[in-house]
């Protein structure tokens, strides 16, 4: 259900009916419901997992009403990084690194998906951790059109895209 078998991957890519790996189609669902525009805009995805990463260029540079994006997959040893962040449309952070994507990486007016989770120790919190994103969302959010917050941005909608999958495998469908 949560779209990672190779089958599901294989058909993802041939535009087939599949289950569509639930953190990349939670975003879409995402951008679908906020009327973000994809078409002919610049996308950079940091981080080139095969959870989120590597589906959610694919899921982009899609010929779909959702898709239709000049997609740069971008990770942790792209050199020059900021020259592709600074020129991107919509910005997908799936790195891993707390904070990673600062505000002088983001031209004013983007888009910014924050995929990130990390636990970091915090004296503010009774556990003593918090959950930090990979974009440094204070500094960022003052120049985005768009940014989605880390806890309860991202995350619930993957919980969501899984339901979802589990449901239609119940049922005996999958995407079209």
């Amino acid at each position: 259900m949560d779209g990672f078998h190779p089958i599901n991957v294989g058909r993802m890519v041939l535009n087939l009916p599949c289950y569509v790996s639930a953190t990349p189609y939670g975003i879409v669902h995402l951008l679908e419901k906020y009327n973000i525009e994809t078409s002919g805009k610049n996308c950079v995805v940091i981080g080139r997992s095969h959870i989120v990463g590597s589906p959610m260029s694919i899921l982009l540079a899609k010929n779909t009403a959702l898709g239709n994006c000049t997609v740069t997959l971008c990770h942790s040893k792209t050199q020059d990084l900021i020259s592709h962040t600074r020129n991107a449309d919509i910005i997908i952070c799936a790195l891993g690194s707390p904070e990673f994507l600062k505000a002088d990486m983001v031209k004013e007016g983007a888009v910014v998906i924050d995929v990130g989770t990390t636990r970091v120790a915090s004296t503010e919190t009774k556990s003593g951790f918090k959950l930090k994103g990979d974009v440094k969302f204070d500094e960022v959010a003052q120049k985005c059109s768009f940014i989605t917050p880390v806890p309860g941005g991202v995350g619930p909608m993957t919980i969501a895209s899984l339901l979802k999958n589990t449901l239609l495998a119940a049922k005996k469908e999958i995407y079209k």
